[in-house]
Order: structure tokens, then C-alpha cells, then sequence
């Protein structure tokens, strides 16, 4: 049953000012909504958690993150119901996202149980040396402190309450606070309530963890500038995130600011591979193209291909394919007025021709397809801004040399993507070491939608793909964002934490 209320410090809470939301289906519900107040609760709630968690031990923390995800996983009919009435999405999607989300959880579990991620080092001491005896000194990764999270509005489960960003600073050791999506609320608060219910069974702080709904700017400024919060992990928008990127940097105190912004995610076509199967290309990029009504933010929002009849082929198939694809429902009535001006920016720019041209109502999104020349594409730089949907653009390179052009011209990017056979092996070490500077991701002969959460993953890339090239937000390496190292110089043993005593 949803309560309507912030968690706070493990006490549901109201407040004065509430909002509703906003579902693709069903009677909306009423949410307590956001203070700074309530924001200065939760953070206050956090650190004090911190004396305690953040010197719990690998096992404790393991223990709670698998009981998170047994919480969830108990809670699992009622969340995809209310998810899918939220946000329009299919129960199969939610349910697989749910997988995903208490996958992720007992991944993290998983990878702080073995304890590498520590980079425990150790120089022992050489009382002899001359001209200068070296002092004993040992190294350990350390949990930062509070840690703020936004969720997504795109996915309500994997991204969001015990999304990547909640399980990896909590397996860090860092207690967080939530500020949850209003276009899931009901979501996001069943899953709280799964992480109560694991906090209550571990009989740990319940400043641990902390969820506050919906409110204005300035309970997301108050979070964000909280003296106490010393990180911060976001998902969403270029225009969103990088706000909160400079109220991080403004602090007196400035804080990292751990932001996924966004991507278009460019895939290059090269000649052999386009001569030999570009029809097959066109049709699995459509539905990349199209998956989730394109609003994922790895969706591969531009071809760019050499120009000539296999390309037409090309455009040709990926044409018909999306015009078999039917409406599809957007997750909020803002996102869907985004992706209409989106496409009214792409189709009023000069040198762009219309390929599908479809028809968009209300909050339902359907696919449009452009193309334009290389040489258009490289003096309109706006053409490289996401469009948050199913949007697709091919851009038309008059040779090798001007689709190398294009990769150098992009901006940060999550993914770049190569469709290649054998014969394009020497365009493709071309392009390699500049897609390599663009992206996080690169892939071979694949769509970059669906991001597998594994050891090797990298979920970022350089800006305005995320705020911190150094950093993922998917994969076991997304726990470094929430530590820092801290040397020990000739400390007794006795002072010493135990995992450091584990090198012995």
C-alpha cells in the first residue's frame, strides 16, 4: 500500500506541499512533496549513519544488499503494476529491469566479498635505506560519506530508488539520500519501502538510506549544495544535470558531481559491411532505433555511412522497417513535448530531407527518419544534440575522408558504434583512435541499446556524455565514484582496519 510520504531516517514523513502523478494510465495519486527542510533531515540522518556503516564490514554490507534484493524481488507484482501504470511501460520491460536492478545488487554484493576493489597496497618499512630510512606505509580505498542520488525518469527500477548509483555507494559504505523521479513515485516508493525493510532486518541506522519526493528546485539545490553530502550520482538531462553541476562546483566546499547526461550514440557504416548486408544493418537499427519508444540514453540516434546506392539500400530498409512500427507511449507528457520539438529542430534545419515522416498525439511517440550530407551535418553543430525518442538521422559522407571528419567533430559520447567485415579493417583502425577520444563504449558490428551490468562495463564517456570521463554508472567499476585512497604511515597494528590486516 503506498503511503504517500518521504522516508526519512526510517519514518515515513508528509509534508505540507504535495503533487500528484501523472500515470499513462489509471487515477493519479497524491504525493507528499520535497522540502529543504526535509532535505537537511535526511542528509543529517545520513551522516550520522555513516560512523557506523561506513566502518561495517564487507560481509554486513553484502548481506544487506542481498536482502534489498530478496525485499524487491518479494514486493515484485505490486512494482510492476504500479510501474507500468506510472509510465507507460510493458509489464515484460519492468520485469526485466527488475532483474536487472536485483542483479545488480547482488553483483555489488558479490564484488566487495572478494575485496580487490580495496587496491589494498602495502611498502614496507626500510629502517636501513640510505640516505633516508622508508617509513612503513599501507594504502586502502575508503568510503567518501553521504552520497545524494537523482533517479532517472527512463528507467524506474535499474536507475533509480536501488539503481546502480544507490547499490555501488552502498556497498562503498556510504549512506544515501534519494531524491526520487515524480514521473515514477509510486515506483520509487514501494522500492524504499523494500530498502526499510532491509535496513529494519540488518537493525542498522536508519539514516542509512533516505527517499524524498517530487518538490521544486529548491529542494534538489538543497540536496546537492547539503554541506554533508559529499558526491553526488544523476541521470537525466544535459539542460538538468549540468545546473546541478555547477551548484556542486559553486559549494565552498566543491563536490564531485557524477552526472549521465546523455548521447546520440553514433554508429559508422563502413563500405564492405554496408555492400554485404546493409539491408540487415537498417532493419536491426530500427529496432534499436525504436526500443522503449527510444528512450533509452545508449538509443543510436545517427548513421553516418559513405553516400552512393548501398547507402540508399541502406536507408531504404531502415525506412520500412520503422514505418511497421506503431505508436508507443512516453513516459511523461514533458518528455513526449521534448521529443516533438526535437524533431520540428532536426526536420527546420538546412540541407535535411525527410525519409518518415509520421504523426505524434499527445503522449505517444511514433519514429521519424532524416538524412543529410556529410558536409551539412559538419556546419550545424545542433544537428549533434540528442533527441530523446525514436528519432534516426543518416548522415551522408561523401568519402572516407569525410566521415573522418565527422567522428572528430563529435562531442562526448556514451557509445560509438562500427558495422564492419574484413575488407573494412584499415577505415576501421582509421577511425578507431577518434571514436576511442569520444566515447566510452566502442562497438563492433552491434546496437548499443541494452548495457550489460559486468566487471568490464563503461557506462560514461567525455562530456556532455557524463560530467566525469574517469567514471561509469554501470558495472562493478562504478564503485570507485564513492571511495577515496587514504595511506597509513606507521600505524599500529591495533588502529589498523581489519581489511588492511588481511595482507599479512
Amino acid at each position: 500500500m503506498l503511503k504517500g510520504k518521504h522516508l526519512i531516517a526510517g519514518e515515513w514523513t508528509g509534508s505540507s506541499e504535495t503533487f500528484a502523478s501523472e500515470p499513462a494510465s489509471g487515477e493519479p495519486n497524491t504525493f507528499a512533496a520535497a522540502t529543504p527542510e526535509l532535505v537537511d533531515a535526511a542528509a543529517k540522518a545520513a551522516e550520522e549513519a555513516f560512523w557506523t556503516f561506513g566502518y561495517s564490514s564487507r560481509a554486513e554490507r553484502a548481506a544487506f544488499l542481498d536482502s534489498i534484493a530478496d525485499e524487491i524481488e518479494a514486493r515484485g507484482a505490486e512494482i510492476t503494476e504500479i510501474g507500468s501504470a506510472e509510465t507507460g511501460l510493458p509489464a515484460a520491460r519492468l520485469e526485466g529491469e527488475r532483474g536487472r536492478t536485483t542483479g545488480q545488487l547482488r553483483l555489488f554484493a558479490r564484488h566487495i566479498e572478494k575485496g580487490d576493489y580495496l587496491d589494498r597496497r602495502h611498502d614496507e618499512a626500510l629502517p636501513d635505506r640510505q640516505p633516508l630510512p622508508r617509513p612503513d606505509i599501507r594504502l586502502m580505498q575508503r568510503p567518501i560519506g553521504p552520497v545524494a542520488v537523482f533517479g532517472a525518469s527512463n528507467f524506474p527500477l535499474a536507475f533509480s530508488v536501488a539503481g546502480g548509483d544507490t547499490a555501488s555507494a552502498l556497498a562503498a559504505g556510504c549512506p544515501v539520500v534519494v531524491k526520487g523521479h515524480s514521473a515514477h513515485p509510486g515506483t520509487g516508493e514501494l522500492v524504499a519501502q523494500a530498502i526499510d525493510a532491509a535496513i529494519r532486518t540488518h537493525d542498522l541506522h536508519p539514516g542509512v538510506f533516505s527517499l524524498v519526493q517530487g518538490g521544486n528546485r529548491a529542494a534538489g539545490q538543497a540536496l546537492v549544495q547539503h554541506k554533508l553530502i559529499r558526491a553526488v550520482g544523476f541521470t537525466g538531462s544535459l539542460g538538468g544535470g549540468r545546473a546541478l553541476f555547477d551548484l556542486c562546483a559553486s559549494r565552498p566546499e566543491p563536490i564531485p558531481f557524477f552526472g549521465e547526461l546523455g548521447s546520440v550514440n553514433p554508429m559508422f557504416l563502413l563500405p564492405e559491411a554496408v555492400a554485404a548486408r546493409g539491408a540487415e544493418i537498417g532493419k536491426g537499427w530500427a529496432a534499436s532505433l525504436t526500443m522503449g519508444a527510444g528512450q533509452f540514453c545508449t538509443n543510436p540516434g545517427i548513421a553516418v555511412i559513405i553516400e552512393g546506392a548501398e547507402a540508399d539500400a541502406f536507408a531504404s530498409a531502415a525506412t520500412e522497417a520503422l514505418g511497421e512500427v506503431g505508436a508507443q507511449t512516453m513516459l511523461t507528457g514533458g518528455i513526449a513535448e521534448a521529443y516533438q520539438s526535437g524533431i520540428r529542430r532536426v526536420e527546420g534545419s538546412a540541407g535535411v530531407r525527410s525519409l518518415l515522416t509520421t504523426s505524434c498525439q499527445a503522449r505517444e511517440a511514433t519514429p521519424y527518419l532524416f538524412e543529410v550530407s556529410g558536409k551539412d551535418w559538419l556546419a550545424n553543430a545542433a544537428l549533434g544534440e540528442e533527441v530523446f525518442g525514436p528519432l534516426g538521422l543518416i548522415v551522408k559522407a561523401a568519402d572516407a575522408d569525410e566521415m573522418l571528419a565527422i567522428a572528430h567533430s563529435l562531442e562526448g559520447q556514451l557509445t560509438c558504434s562500427l558495422h564492419m567485415d574484413d575488407g573494412d579493417t584499415d577505415l576501421a583502425r582509421t577511425l578507431m583512435p577518434v571514436i576511442e577520444r569520444k566515447a566510452g563504449r566502442l562497438l563492433a558490428n552491434g546496437f548499443p541499446t541494452g548495457v550489460e551490468v559486468c566487471d568490464a562495463m563503461v557506462h560514461g564517456g567525455p562530456y556532455p556524455a557524463s560530467t566525469n570521463f574517469g567514471a561509469t554508472s554501470v558495472g562493478t567499476m562504478a564503485i570507485r565514484r564513492f571511495l577515496r585512497p587514504v595511506s597509513y604511515q606507521n600505524m599500529p597494528t591495533a588502529l589498523l582496519d581489519p581489511d588492511l590486516m588481511e595482507m599479512e
